[in-house]
Formats: C-alpha cells, structure tokens, sequence
C-alpha cells in the first residue's frame, strides 16, 4: 500500500496543494526527501505565480493528479547541502525554475538543453526517480539536485526577480534564438501579462522597436509609458492590425487562451518569425495559406 504524502519522506514539509480541478489551493501537509550528497536543501522565501500553475491546477491541460502543489518560478536560501555538492554552501541564496531533473546523457542534456529532455521531470505534479510525486514551491521548502540550482545575484532582489525563472527565461531565450535581440529589429508581442511586460523589457533592452499587441484599450498606458514600448495596438481593431500588415521582424506570443492565429501572421516580414510561448488548452486553428503567403 503507498504511503501518504507526509510518510512518503523524513523531511516533513508544508505548503498549499489543490485537490481537484476546482483550482482552490488549501494547507497540505507533505515531506521531502533526505538531502542526497547532490542535493542542495533551501527555505523557499518567494515564489512566483506562473499562468501554468493555474492551467495545471485545474487540469485545463488534461493530464493532472492530484494533490498537486504548484510553483516554479522558487527563490530562497540554502540550509544544507550534500557532501558531493561543490557549487553551493549554507547561507548562499537559490533559485530553482520549471525542471529539477533529467537524463544527463541524451543529445539534448548533452548540449544544455535539459528542457528538451524526453526523461526530464519537472518541479512538481510528476513522479520523481524514486516513484513519488514531484512537488512545487508553493511550500516551505525544496530539495533539488544541484544542476537545476542557480546561484542567485547579490544585486537582484528575490521578490521581484523570481518570475526570471519561467515568465523571464520563457520570453529572453527566443528573442536570442531567433536573432530578435539586436538594434532596430521589429517585434511584437502579444499580450501584456506575465510573460508579455518581461519580453517588452527584454526586447527593448536590447534595442528593438517594440509593439504590443493586446484586446484590451486599458493597457496601453502601462505598455508606451511603463515599459516604454514604441506603439500598441488593438488586436480586435481591423484597421489597426491592417496598417501594421508585413511590418514585424518577430512576434513573441504569450496569450494563455484560445485565441486566432492568422491575424498575427500577417503581421510579419516574409520568413519572419512567430513564437508560441503560451500554451492554451486547446489546439489552435492555421490556415494553410497564412504560412504559405509568407
């Protein structure tokens, strides 16, 4: 017979877990594993709230058990760490993001790409090496092998930093892979959430002409005066998206809801460049043609 969350380990451990697709967070009382000599044992001071946590704690996604504890953007401060651990030391400040292990030796480990791990298992609703369930940070604190620790800057406040680790790193890394990071080059980005006010930064940061794309009027003062971004737009307003037609180097996309495709494509340059970085619950419609025109 399995044994129950707070048995599973000696660790015992405390955070908010949902038990069903209601999506209401509650007390749980769980445990975590002993520290392993790779380990490195944290206090989870701030976590992040991630769109993600909420589509996996309702199940939006299909594919949830519960109880699940979510959180994965996890920052806090070591407590212990393992005698093989040679990166980290009590007292260092941590953070751990959306993958807390992987094979190691596929191509995709291999090349520093973890995420593209066909093994990888991620910071919680998972089983883990050992057959239990991963849990998230929403609770008191983590364990976690060293490789998927990082070592958290002096200068970067923990509160405010900790969205890097999923909202941050989810936006930066396309806009560097698909050459969207250099002075002058056109992007958009859709939406104006989590995601979307990071990739505004970074995109403007790095010098690029900015435009955001959002339903909703009320956001434009937050999107030209806050982030500073060069034009928005209303995505619902026809001759809006039509005077933008064929002007965009890259689209960063972050909508989490069902929402169509094709306008945003005719946004872009020939062969220029959409990146679906939200992840809504269901499929998305394409029209052949969209792409075959440009």
């Amino acid at each position: 017979m399995a044994k129950s969350p707070e048995l599973e380990h000696p660790f015992k451990a405390y955070g908010y877990a949902a038990q069903d697709a209601s999506g209401v967070l509650a007390p749980f009382n769980f445990s975590r594993r002993a520290t392993g000599e790779k380990d490195v044992r944290f206090k989870v001071l701030y976590c992040g709230i991630c769109h993600s946590d909420l589509h996996f704690i309702k199940n939006e996604w299909g594919f949830t058990t519960y109880p699940v504890i979510p959180g994965h953007e996890i920052v806090g401060v070591v407590t212990e760490v393992g005698s093989k651990v040679d990166k980290f030391k009590v007292g260092d400040k941590v953070g751990v993001g959306c993958i807390v292990q992987s094979c190691r030796s596929c191509q995709s480990c291999v090349n520093d790409l973890e995420n593209y791990c066909p093994k990888q298992i991620i910071t919680y609703g998972v089983p883990d090496l050992d057959g239990t369930r991963t849990y998230g940070g929403y609770s008191d604190h983590m364990v976690t092998d060293e490789h998927f620790v990082l070592r958290w800057p002096e200068n970067l406040p923990l509160d405010a930093g900790a969205p890097l680790l999923c909202a941050g790193i989810t936006t930066y890394s396309p806009l560097r892979h698909f050459g969207l990071d250099k002075p002058g080059v056109k992007v958009g980005v859709v939406g104006l959430g989590g995601l979307g006010h990071l990739a505004v930064k970074f995109a403007k940061a790095f010098g690029a002409e900015v435009t955001v794309f959002s339903t909703s009027p009320a956001k434009k003062q937050e999107a030209l005066e806050g982030l500073k971004a060069d034009h928005f737009i209303v995505s619902k307003d026809l001759e809006q998206m039509q005077a933008a037609a064929s002007s965009l180097d890259g689209i960063i996309d972050t909508v989490s809801a069902t929402h169509p495709i094709a306008p945003l494509l005719s946004l872009l340059k020939p062969d220029g460049k959409l990146v679906l970085v939200g992840a809504p619950e269901k499929p998305l419609e394409l029209a052949a043609f969209s792409l075959i025109m440009g």
